[in-house]
């Protein structure tokens, strides 16, 4: 289906039946990376995968870059929920995704049951931080809009964050290829500027203000993420963290079956 939003029409598909759970992909994602825990979690819960700005399908005809920023798009994402008529829902959030989740789950509390983390991070810390991602991720949408898509994916199936990765399957390699390939460079460059790190509002002294139950789940191979984790969990009310073994940043895409049932029984039985 299709639900426009702030001049972003945004693609969405649906599938199961139940509590509504909004699954937020990453960078160079979109919501059909999803599409393979619809038997396992389409059971007890509705899914509702959405492309966000972009990436997939998710279009807007609009020359404001602010489209693509991060506050913008979790009242986006907000308004997405009250047009199908939800209340309050379950959220789950990988990476870029994750950090929209914390965001909205902060700014919206009443509206979040439960919050599932996928190796996601509440922000950066300092200015200073943020400065210096900016001069990072500038340089990461040239390399996009410059030198295109193919090379850009190139650099990118290689930074030591998807290291783990290489051990997955050829077929798996080649169908997480497609899918990042399958993005428009300028949109895609677009949503890696407006929703970095560098961009957006440090979540990290507000972690408190989520009431939602939530579940951390990082791989044991991704030591940054297992240690941000860490240190958020100190800083909420209902955190857990679940370390995935002989696993990296996409639990869900390295070991898909552990990450269903992890979720499933999460949201089953807190």
């Amino acid at each position: 289906m299709k639900i426009e939003v702030d001049e972003v029409t945004y693609h969405i598909e649906v599938c199961g039946e139940g509590f509504p759970l909004i699954m937020l992909h990453g960078f160079t994602g979109s919501g059909a990376s999803w599409k393979p825990f619809c038997s396992i979690l389409g059971e007890k819960s509705k899914l509702i995968m959405t492309d966000l700005p972009g990436h997939g399908t998710t279009k807007t005809d609009s020359l404001d870059g602010a489209k693509y920023y991060f506050i913008p798009v979790v009242d986006q994402i907000i308004e997405i929920i009250d047009k199908l008529g939800f209340d309050k829902v379950d959220i789950l959030g990988y990476s870029m995704g994750g950090r929209l989740a914390i965001a909205l789950s902060i700014l919206y509390p009443n509206r979040v049951r439960k919050l599932i983390l996928e190796s996601a991070s509440p922000g950066l810390n300092t200015e200073q931080e943020q400065k210096d991602r900016l001069v990072s991720d500038a340089k990461i949408c040239a390399l996009i809009t410059e030198q295109g898509l193919e090379n850009f994916v190139d650099f990118w199936e290689n930074i030591p964050l998807f290291e783990s990765q290489k051990t997955l399957s050829p077929e798996k390699r080649a169908s997480l290829r497609k899918q990042r390939l399958s993005n428009d460079p300028t949109s895609l460059a677009n949503a890696l500027w407006g929703m970095s790190t560098g961009m957006q509002p440090s979540c990290w002294e507000a972690l408190d203000r989520i009431t939602a139950d939530v579940l951390m789940l990082v791989g044991e191979l991704d030591h940054k993420f297992c240690q941000i984790a860490e240190e958020m969990q100190k800083l909420m009310k209902n955190g857990q963290i679940y370390k995935v073994e002989q696993c990296g940043h996409a639990i869900h895409v390295e070991q898909p079956e552990k990450f269903g049932t992890i979720v499933s029984e999460f949201l089953l039985n807190t």
